[in-house]
């Protein structure tokens, strides 16, 4: 294999397991919102949450099939709007189910803002800061 086409597949590598981890976040996400009980808040608030972590992944696709720079770093804002907002609405549920799913709810929060830290770190990287 040449340093090119391994570099390739690296970038390849990359894309895929941000894809998949994106996806399995949500997938948990929406494993732990069957548990929980069927009350009027925590319906309305499953909603949202399980909206917001899959609209992470669902961006990170979109961005990757961009047509421009700005539309990747745009679609990358969003991924991480998207994570802030699971994290939120993660927070509430985990308040309003204690202490029945916390360490689940604990883990899936640290991760919601692993996720939101990788796409800061890449939209900071496509769209730095000018300074005149």
């Amino acid at each position: 294999m040449r340093e090119g086409e391994l570099i390739a597949e690296e970038s390849v590598s990359k894309y895929v397991n941000l894809e998949v981890r994106t996806r399995e976040f949500a997938k948990s996400v929406r494993k732990i919102v069957k548990k929980l009980k069927k009350d009027i808040s925590n319906i309305e608030d499953c909603k949202q949450v399980v909206r917001s972590s899959g609209s992470i992944g669902a961006n990170y696709i979109e961005a990757n099939e961009n047509f421009s720079k700005a539309d990747f770093a745009y679609r990358i804002h969003i991924c991480r709007k998207e994570a802030k907002e699971t994290c939120y609405w993660l927070e509430i549920l985990k308040d309003n189910n204690i202490p029945d799913y916390q360490p689940d709810f604990e883990n899936l929060i640290e991760e919601g803002l692993a996720i939101q830290r990788l796409f800061g770190a890449i939209h900071q990287k496509v769209n730095p800061i000018k300074h005149t």
